[in-house]
C-alpha cells in the first residue's frame, strides 16, 4: 500500500517524482551555501536580466494604505492579511530566495473525480525579487552540478526557471524588512499547476474556469507552512456527474512548506534494497558522461552529539527528533489504539538502526490544550480518517527534492477499507479460522486487521515501497507450521501484498494467519536509517552500505523484488510461498470448504429480513481468489526470475524458470481450470444471486488465463529461452502441444463436450487467430520504458507456430466429427472446423 491496493497502494506511492517536463527549471543547487566559503571558488554569476521599463508603473505604496485597519491578520511563515476577500502575503526579506514546496491536493471532490486527499502536483518554488516585482519561480533539481565547477554555468544556462506567477510589490513590510504582495489571483484564477490537472481537464473536456463560481475559502499560515483552501468551478462538456450543469466544482488545498536551509546529507540508493528514491542528472561527477544520481527518501534521524560514544558501542539512543504520527480527531475511538499500534510496530525495526523511541503515535491535543493545532499544519504528520465508501488506504510523504528528507506525511484512511479487509480475511482464512466466518467480525479481529494495514501504510511513509519478492521467500509447507509462522510470520516483509495465510489447512493449530513487520523490514530500515557517523559524503557511505547487502546476499528473506514485474513468478502480488502450484492447490482446497458454507456464513441470525447481497459479494470473492491462484501459476510459464545483483557480485540477474516447473504449471492449469471447475457452479448460490452470468464468470477465468499464457511477451521470452538454452528450455512447441492436449481432450475419445469446454475451445481458436494475424499492441513511447522490450510478431516464430497449430487442430477436428454422437458437440466441432478454414484461407 503505498496505495495499499490495495491496488492503487498507486498513486500514493511515489510522491515527488517531481516535476513534469513543463516545470523543469533552473538547478537550485546554485542557491545552496557552501559549507566552507573561504576555500571554494565563487559561483559563476548568472547574466543579469535586462531591466523592464518602470516609468508608467506606480511604485510601492505606504504600508498603511495597503494593509488598512480592515485587515484580518494571521501570523505564520508569512503574515497573511485578508481585506474584503482579497489576500496579501507579507514576505520577510529572509525568506526571499528560500526554497519551498507547494503540494496541491484535492480536498473535496465531485463524484467521479478521484477522492479527497488525492495529491495532484508538487512544485519546488522560490520567491525572488526583481525590481518592483516578486516572481514565484519553479525550481528543478533534474540537472545539477556543484556550483564550484566550471560546468555549473552551462547547467544553469540550460535550466531557466519558469515563472509561475508575477506579483507587483504593493508595499514594503511594516518593519521595512520585507514586501507585501496580493496573492488573490494565484488561487482564485486558473493557474493549472495548482488547479485541476491537465489529464482531468482533457478527460472531462474542461473549457475554462468560471471565475464567478470560484473563490478562496481561507488561507491559514503556520510556522513552516501556509495552507490555502480554494473552490474551483470549471465549465466542462463531459463532467463525470451532474452532467446537466456542464460544471465541475471541487475544493483544492495548496500547502506551501519551507524547506530546511541546510539540506540533509543524501544516502545513495541501491536497487538491491527497495526504497522510494529520486534522481538527478549530475554533470559534475568525475565520469565521461552525464550520470544519474539516485538517493533515498527518508526522515532526518540523527544521533545527538552527546550520544555518539553510546551509539558506537552499540547502545540504543534516542534521535534528536523522533517521527511522530497523530491520529485524526475524526477517527472512531474504537479504532484509534489499533492505528497507533500499526505505527509503533516499526519501533523494533528502528532498533536495528540503533534508535529507541524513534517513531511514536499520539492523540492530538484537545482544542483546550492547543486551540491552534490543525492536521493541515506541516509540522504534524497525521493519519487522516475519511468517511468514504472507497475501499482503500494510502501512505504518501512530502520530501525535499534536494536531499530526499521526508518533511511530513498524511496517511489517508478510508472508512470502507474495513470491507476490503473483511473480504480478504474471510476468503483466505475462513476454512481454518472460525473468527473469519461471518460478514461482521468481532471488534478485536477487525482491530488487528486495521493494525496490519496501518503498519503497511506507515512503511510507505518511512520510504519503503512494496517488496513483492518477500512472499516467495518461505517454503510453502513452512506456512502450515505454528512454530515457524509464530516466529517469522507469513512473509519476511509487511510491505508485500502477502495478505493472509490461505495455505494453512484445517488441523494446522496455532498457525499465524498474517504478516507482521518482519526481518526484511528491519533490515531495510537499518540499511536506510542507521547513521554512519564517520562518513562526510554520500560516497563515503557506499562501501559500508554495500557490505551490509553482501552479508545477506544469499538469503531469500532479504531479497527485494520490485512491483510491476509481470514475468517473474517470484515477485507476484497476493501470493504466498516458493511454489505457486503447491500453494494454489492448498488454496483451492480451502475454497472448496468455504463455498458450500457461504450461505450459512453470510447469514446473520439477528437479520432474517436481509437480502443476499453479502452472499453475492462473497461468491464473487471466491471466484476472484480462484482466479488469482491461476494467475500465480500462469506466471511460471515463460517466466524469468529477476535477482538484483551488483557487477561486483559477478552473478546472473535474469534466470529463466526451469523447464520442469513451467511444464508443471501448464499441467496444473489443464487439470484445475481447463477441465471445468464445476464445483464453482453452486446451484443454491446461483439461484439466489442472479438471473444470468454464472457461466460467464467461469468462462472469464478460463479465457483470461488462456490468453495470458498465449501472450506476445511470454511467447517472446520462450523463443529467446530456447535460443539461449536449447533442449533445457520449455519450448513453444511443447507449450502448444500441452495446451491442445488439455483443451481438446475430447477429440480422441469422442466424448460429449460440455458448454464450458465448447466456449474454451472457441477461445483457443480465436487466440491462435490473433497470433497469426495480429500484432502486439503498439504502446505509446512513454509506456515502453515500463513495459520493456516488445517482440516483432510478423518476423518472429509466433505466426508460423500459430499456423501450424491451427492446421493440427483442423486435422484432429475433422477426424473427431465422425465419432462424436452428441448433437451439440458435433455442431460445435463443425463450427470450429469452419472457423479454422476461414482463418487459414480467408478467401
Amino acid at each position: 500500500m503505498k496505495k495499499f491496493t490495495i491496488d492503487n497502494c498507486r498513486k500514493g506511492l511515489s510522491l515527488l517524482l517531481v516535476l513534469t517536463a513543463f516545470f523543469f527549471a533552473e538547478d537550485a543547487f546554485a542557491q545552496r551555501k557552501k559549507k566552507d566559503a573561504k576555500n571554494a571558488p565563487a559561483a559563476a554569476p548568472a547574466a543579469a536580466p535586462a531591466p523592464r521599463p518602470q516609468a508608467n508603473r506606480p511604485g510601492p505604496k505606504p504600508y498603511g494604505e495597503v494593509i488598512t485597519d480592515k485587515a484580518k491578520t494571521k501570523e505564520g511563515l508569512f503574515k497573511v492579511h485578508e481585506i474584503d476577500s482579497k489576500y496579501f502575503y507579507e514576505i520577510p526579506d529572509s525568506l526571499l530566495g528560500r526554497e519551498m514546496l507547494i503540494v496541491t491536493t484535492i480536498a473535496k471532490t465531485a463524484d467521479g473525480i478521484g477522492y479527497g486527499g488525492e495529491r495532484t502536483n508538487t512544485l519546488l518554488v522560490r520567491w525572488d525579487k526583481n525590481m518592483n516585482d516578486i516572481l514565484l519561480k519553479v525550481v528543478s533539481y533534474s540537472n545539477t552540478a556543484a556550483d564550484s565547477l566550471p560546468i555549473f554555468t552551462a547547467v544553469r544556462a540550460s535550466n531557466l526557471e519558469p515563472i509561475l506567477q508575477k506579483f507587483d510589490i504593493k508595499a514594503k513590510a511594516k518593519d521595512g524588512n520585507g514586501v507585501v504582495i496580493e496573492v488573490t489571483d494565484l488561487f482564485a484564477k486558473d493557474v493549472q499547476a495548482i488547479g485541476l490537472p491537465r489529464n482531468r481537464r482533457e478527460q472531462f473536456r474542461v473549457t475554462r474556469l468560471d471565475n464567478e463560481r470560484s473563490y478562496i475559502d481561507r488561507i491559514s499560515p503556520y510556522p513552516i507552512n501556509i495552507e490555502a483552501r480554494y473552490v474551483m468551478t470549471y465549465a466542462a462538456t463531459n463532467p463525470p456527474s451532474n452532467s446537466s450543469t456542464g460544471l465541475i466544482t471541487l475544493e483544492m488545498n495548496s500547502s506551501m512548506i519551507l524547506l530546511p536551509k541546510e539540506p540533509m546529507m543524501q544516502r545513495l540508493s541501491d536497487r538491491r534494497v527497495g526504497w522510494f528514491s529520486r534522481s538527478v542528472v549530475d554533470f559534475g561527477l568525475d565520469e565521461q558522461k552525464a550520470t544519474r544520481r539516485t538517493f533515498l527518501d527518508r526522515w532526518r534521524l540523527e544521533v545527538k552529539e552527546e550520544d555518539y560514544d553510546k551509539f558506537r558501542r552499540g547502545e540504543l539512543v534516542e534521535p534528536k527528533k523522533p517521527i511522530v504520527f497523530y491520529i485524526d480527531p475524526a477517527t472512531p475511538d474504537r479504532w484509534r489504539p489499533y492505528l497507533k499500534q500499526g505505527v509503533e510496530d516499526w519501533q523494533k525495526a528502528f532498533e536495528e538502526a540503533g534508535f529507541k523511541n524513534a517513531i511514536i503515535a499520539m492523540d492530538p491535543p484537545s482544542p483546550e490544550e492547543d486551540p491552534d493545532w490543525s492536521p493541515e499544519d506541516a509540522r504534524y504528520s497525521v493519519i487522516r480518517y475519511f468517511a468514504s465508501d472507497i475501499q482503500n488506504a494510502y501512505g504518501p510523504h512530502v520530501s525535499d527534492p534536494r536531499s530526499g528528507e521526508i518533511i511530513e506525511s498524511d496517511i489517508g484512511w478510508y472508512h470502507n477499507v474495513m470491507n476490503l479487509l473483511r473480504n480478504w480475511f474471510f476468503i483466505q482464512t475462513a476454512a481454518v479460522n472460525p473468527e473469519a466466518r461471518g460478514v461482521k467480525f468481532r471488534e478485536e479481529v477487525m482491530g488487528r486487521l486495521i493494525r496490519f494495514v496501518s503498519a503497511h501504510e506507515v512503511g510507505h511513509t518511512l520510504g519503503l515501497p512494496h517488496n513483492f519478492a518477500s512472499s516467495h521467500a518461505y517454503p510453502v509447507d513452512s506456512l502450515r507450521s505454528a512454530t515457524f509462522t509464530q516466529e517469522f510470520g507469513t512473509a519476511p516483509s509487511i510491505m508485500d501484498y502477502a495478505r493472509f495465510n490461505y495455505i494453512a489447512q484445517p488441523g494446522d493449530e496455532g498457525v499465524s494467519l498474517m504478516p507482521d513487520v518482519g526481518p526484511y523490514d528491519k533490515y531495510s530500515i537499518m540499511w536506510g536509517y542507521k547513521p554512519i557517523l564517520d562518513a562526510k559524503t554520500p560516497e563515503d557511505e557506499q562501501p559500508i552500505l554495500n557490505q551490509w547487502i553482501l552479508e545477506r546476499a544469499d538469503d531469500p528473506v532479504y531479497r527485494f523484488g520490485r512491483q510491476g514485474n509481470n514475468y517473474d513468478p517470484s515477485t507476484q502480488s497476493e501470493d504466498l510461498g516458493d511454489d505457486a502450484m503447491k500453494a494454489s492447490d492448498y488454496g483451492i482446497k480451502n475454497l472448496k470448504i468455504i463455498l458450500p458454507n457461504l450461505m450459512e456464513w453470510t447469514a446473520e441470525e439477528d437479520k432474517p429480513f436481509k437480502d443476499y447481497a453479502d452472499l453475492n459479494e462473497m461468491y464473487g470473492q471466491v471466484i476472484g481468489q480462484y482466479n488469482r491462484y491461476m494467475g500465480h501459476v500462469r506466471t511460471n510459464v515463460g517466466g524469468v526470475y529477476e535477482f538484483y545483483k551488483s557487477a561486483g557480485q559477478g552473478e546472473e540477474v535474469y534466470v529463466h524458470v526451469d523447464k520442469a516447473k513451467q511444464k508443471r504449471a501448464v499441467q496444473f492449469i489443464n487439470k484445475e481450470l481447463f477441465s471445468t471447475p464445476t464445483w464453482l457452479m453452486d446451484e443454491k448460490i446461483i439461484s439466489r444471486t442472479g438471473d444470468f452470468g454464472a457461466l460467464e464468470r467461469i468462462r472469464g477465468v478460463q479465457v483470461g488465463t488462456l490468453n495470458g499464457i498465449l501472450e506476445w511477451g511470454r511467447l517472446g521470452r520462450m523463443i529467446e529461452n530456447e535460443a539461449l538454452n536449447g533442449k533445457d528450455a520449455y519450448t513453444m512447441f511443447e507449450l502448444f502441444d500441452d495446451l491442445r492436449a488439455g483443451i481438446w481432450t475430447e477429440l480422441s475419445s469422442g466424448r460429449t463436450i460440455d458448454v464450458h469446454r465448447r466456449s474454451l475451445q472457441r477461445a483457443h481458436i480465436e487466440r491462435l487467430e490473433l497470433l497469426l494475424t495480429g500484432n502486439e499492441p503498439n504502446l505509446p513511447a512513454n509506456f515502453r520504458a515500463f513495459a520493456g522490450p516488445q517482440i516483432n510478431a510478423s518476423q518472429s516464430d509466433i505466426r508460423p507456430m500459430a499456423r501450424g497449430e491451427l492446421k493440427t487442430l483442423e486435422r484432429q477436428i475433422t477426424a473427431a466429427i465422425g465419432r462424436t454422437s452428441d448433437r451439440a458437440s458435433r455442431l460445435h466441432l463443425e463450427d470450429a472446423l469452419a472457423r479454422i478454414k476461414k482463418i487459414l484461407d480467408p478467401k
